[in-house]
């Protein structure tokens, strides 16, 4: 086991000795969560990739074998969290004074099986480091997000989804899990035994222990070609239903809606074919710059007219030229690309809905409306499709859905963060009247009443972790919230 040394992460702000120790007994009590960069005490602190809600934690621990989660969880008397790539947005990876479980280092291969196409791997491994291994041997994870710096036990603890076509989230192709339990007992989880755990740790974030190692099923590679598409908003449906999910041939699909108007979806669609190669590499490499997408990002939401600049001019010029390459090319995308160069006084920040196929043209229409009138600096709005979630207890897709992926900027201090939870639960109320949810690896803006609505099936999860985590040592910011 690691211990990590105290860093001062807020010595630009010159804060005193006097409130460190004010934040640290704060934290101690669980009082204390940073909404912005304004104030950050020298300790502790855990940050998302967003820099906002930032929360003091007593203690990290970086394991990198089941053995010494085990031993950490049984040590430590207080409350345990979580966290991976720390993409989730609102404090979902840590909580107050607790102990905060880095699993980035637990990131080796257990095992893999080329025949069978399943591998096993330590939850903290990231998915482009599991894409070094499988691509050599001709093989594809067969669902993950759009991008791949995640971890993987952080994808299965959010049942996370990409742009594939019918195969719903991550928890889809999951075998088995080994979970580290509040006692510090290790139990091996799948559909057919210790089924109510697996389901509870599937999309559960860390509700009912860490999950230290997955099984995953995986795909042959195959080449793909992108096929891009404009319908009208009254049409995308059927549209995605003819000639996207009736298409054995169609591997990935998203519609982006661009501002300022929202109103055409521009479809998205990966083949596979036998077509030569345009894009020769193998997977995107890593540690790449970046600063020409950087900087159009920031003109996109910066300089005037830059939202009709990105109808106009660049979205089309990113699509327009014929591209045959890899999926394991495609599936290798970096986060990066979407960094801006500063996040000090703004940041990008994500908002999901789903809802049912039937209400996509007024969720869709109102979406469009309440965006406008807010004046949200939306980069886009990406569509996806899933199909009904008949495994996790905790479930975003009660039927089959579309997804809306909000993609938006907003400011760092207090008024833009009190502003952004106010139209958010304004979606939110028009996801639920339209018989849909939203995600919850995001701001925490819903309120406790929101949730209930959304995820009634939340008391189910709460009744197991009352017998398996009778004390509630696991929690988070987001559990705090849904399980009180």
């Amino acid at each position: 086991m690691h211990l990590m040394s105290p860093a001062s992460t807020g010595s630009n702000f010159g804060l005193q000795t006097r409130r460190t120790l004010l934040s640290r007994s704060l934290a101690s009590a669980g009082l204390l969560v940073l909404p912005t960069r304004a104030f950050c005490a020298t300790g502790l602190v855990i940050s998302n990739v967003t820099g906002i809600y930032s929360v003091v934690v007593a203690r990290v621990e970086t394991p990198t074998r089941t053995e010494e989660v085990t031993h950490a969880v049984r040590q430590w008397s207080g409350r345990v969290a979580v966290g991976g790539g720390r993409y989730s947005m609102g404090g979902q990876v840590a909580v107050s004074g607790g102990l905060h479980l880095d699993m980035r280092v637990m990131n080796r291969l257990v095992w893999i099986r080329r025949e069978d196409k399943v591998v096993r791997v330590q939850a903290g491994m990231r998915w482009r480091d599991l894409q070094d291994i499988v691509d050599p041997l001709n093989l594809s994870i067969k669902t993950m997000q759009s991008y791949s710096n995640f971890t993987v036990g952080g994808s299965v603890s959010v049942n996370a989804h990409g742009r594939y076509v019918g195969r719903g989230p991550v928890g889809n192709t999951v075998r088995a899990l080994q979970i580290v339990l509040a006692d510090g007992s290790v139990v091996e989880a799948s559909g057919t035994q210790n089924a109510e755990l697996f389901r509870a740790a599937v999309g559960g974030y860390g509700a009912i222990g860490v999950i230290t190692e997955v099984e995953l099923e995986l795909v042959d590679n195959t080449r793909i070609e992108r096929v891009v598409t404009k319908v009208s908003l009254d049409r995308y449906a059927q549209y995605f239903d003819d000639s996207v999910l009736a298409d054995e041939s169609c591997m990935l699909h998203n519609a982006d809606l661009l501002p300022p108007e929202f109103n055409e979806p521009v479809c998205v669609t990966w083949r596979t074919m036998t077509k030569p190669l345009t894009e020769l590499g193998r997977l995107v490499p890593q540690h790449q710059n970046y600063g020409v997408e950087k900087n159009v990002l920031w003109a996109l939401t910066e300089l005037p007219g830059g939202s009709r600049l990105n109808t106009s001019v660049v979205h089309p010029l990113l699509t327009a030229r014929p591209c045959v390459k890899w999926l394991n090319h495609e599936a290798s995308l970096d986060v990066a690309e979407l960094e801006p160069r500063t996040r000090r006084i703004s940041t990008y920040v994500l908002q999901e809905f789903f809802v049912p196929r039937r209400r996509f043209l007024s969720f869709s229409r109102d979406l469009a409306g309440v965006l406008r009138r807010h004046q949200v600096e939306a980069v886009n709005v990406s569509i996806r499709h899933s199909p009904a979630d008949g495994l996790s207890m905790l479930p975003w897709a009660k039927e089959d859905v579309f997804s809306f992926v909000l993609y938006f900027k907003q400011r760092t201090h207090a008024r833009a963060l009190e502003a952004v939870g106010r139209w958010t639960r304004e979606l939110i109320d028009l996801a639920i009247e339209n018989e849909g949810r939203y995600y919850l690896p995001y701001q925490l803006h819903a309120t406790r009443e929101q949730f209930n609505r959304a995820y009634p099936e939340a008391e189910a999860l709460r009744e197991l972790k009352r017998i398996v985590d009778p004390q509630s040592k696991f929690s988070n910011r987001l559990l705090n919230f849904a399980h009180e």
